[in-house]
């Protein structure tokens, strides 16, 4: 079987003896009845579990309203015009919306970031825009976990909390969007730490809701402060709005993550000995950091003591400087035990890595010198040819292989028996 993997800005191709190929997953194909803007009118004017946004608020409220920062793909350009319309037909003046950028423990916007963000109509109205601060929040109590509820002061204050966002998989939140806004969107900064130090624990991981502690957290910051509505929305792999759901901010969310699954998670009958797996290519793996998705996606389709073949260019080599300072100066089992007691954005995905090597062994395929992916833990191969090749000679010549072209996108999940 010959197959085809986006690498960098081009592509690599490899054999699979027939006897050995389980197939390809891919994202399921999906019809949408509507897209865009369009969706996310349908979606307000049918909203989950509570009343449409203009007949919840009232004139002379205090609304807040947070969306992603610069680092998520949520086009909030999109989407906050006809929330904003929702809210001036129920009487709610310019004035008195504030929207809050939530940065979680991320670095401050520029101006022009933050009308890139809302798009120029929105930056240039009366509506207030300002970046939330970790540093000024207000405890409210703390969760069943521990977690100690800070939220950001502003927030704390309004009559009226919306919150925006995109729903997509979380390598241990289980998946973006709901309240998550909120925790760890405009939490402080050892709420923060408190929530995703639960990334270790068993139920924390991809497509996972009810039993995962990381999302247990995210869900009852609304027993603390009043989630109003949300509008969450779905994206394509080109980033356009493809499935929209707005109202409570569980109903709704839920409803959300089934779509996504129903677009994105692809069914397995069993675990693969073997899985190679690409982020699809440039952007998505232009150094390291980025490319750790598809490598967790991947951990949920290989067998204990199997093999995955991550085939990612890393150009650009780690993309973020703790991850980079963890994964050269800490051994796997460091990186996990620390990440328990003392959670460090860019250690945390360092260590999510270290958690796949507890499992499986990794093939590097990469732009990276072999010397490099040594001292990482990763072992380094100059094609995938000889990534598979080795792979099947390490694990038996009737060993199964699964194929991933675009790993940052396909959940795999085993049907249980």
């Amino acid at each position: 079987m010959k197959c085809e993997l986006g690498y960098g800005k081009g592509s690599v191709t490899f054999e699979i003896p027939d006897k050995n190929f389980m197939g390809e997953l891919l994202p399921n194909d999906m019809t949408y009845v509507r897209t865009g803007v369009e969706e996310v009118l349908y979606a307000l004017k049918n909203p989950i579990g509570t009343a449409r946004l203009s007949e919840i608020v009232k004139p002379g409220e205090k609304v807040v309203i947070i969306t992603s920062d610069i680092t998520r793909p949520m086009p909030s350009h999109i989407v906050l015009p006809p929330v904003l319309d929702e809210l001036r037909a129920a009487g709610v003046r310019e004035e008195d919306i504030l929207i809050v950028l939530a940065l979680g423990s991320h670095r401050k916007h520029t101006e022009e970031e933050k009308r890139y963000l809302v798009g120029d109509t929105v930056y240039h109205s009366k509506v207030k825009i300002m970046d939330s601060d970790m540093n000024s929040c207000v405890n409210l109590g703390v969760c069943e976990n521990g977690t100690p509820v800070d939220i950001f002061k502003p927030v704390v204050e309004a009559d009226r909390i919306i919150c925006l966002g995109n729903i997509e998989y979380h390598y241990f939140a289980g998946y973006s969007g709901g309240a998550k806004a909120i925790m760890p969107g405009v939490s402080s900064r050892e709420a923060i730490q408190a929530n995703h130090s639960n990334m270790v624990k068993a139920g924390a991981k991809a497509g996972s809701l009810e039993d995962n502690p990381v999302r247990r957290d995210i869900d009852q910051v609304g027993e603390f402060i009043k989630i109003d509505f949300i509008v969450n929305v779905v994206l394509n792999e080109k980033k356009e709005i493809v499935k929209a759901v707005a109202g409570h901010y569980i109903d709704a969310h839920r409803e959300g993550c089934k779509f996504l699954d129903e677009m994105y998670a692809v069914p397995i009958e069993e675990l693969a000995d073997i899985v190679v797996v690409s982020p699809g290519g440039f952007p998505k793996d232009i150094n390291l950091y980025q490319s750790q998705k598809s490598l967790d996606n991947a951990k949920h389709a290989v067998r204990d003591g199997g093999i995955i073949v991550l085939v990612a260019s890393a150009k650009e080599m780690f993309g973020e400087s703790r991850f980079e300072e963890w994964m050269l100066q800490k051994m796997p089992r460091e990186m996990i035990e620390e990440i328990k007691v003392n959670f460090k954005l860019g250690g945390h995905k360092a260590a999510a890595i270290a958690m796949v090597l507890e499992q499986a062994r990794i093939f590097l395929v990469s732009d990276l010198e072999e010397d490099l992916v040594r001292r990482i833990h990763l072992e380094p191969f100059d094609t995938v040819q000889n990534a598979v090749d080795t792979a099947l000679r390490e694990l038996g010549a009737d060993a199964k292989i699964l194929v991933m072209p675009v790993g940052g996108s396909t959940l795999p999940l085993l049907r249980k028996r």
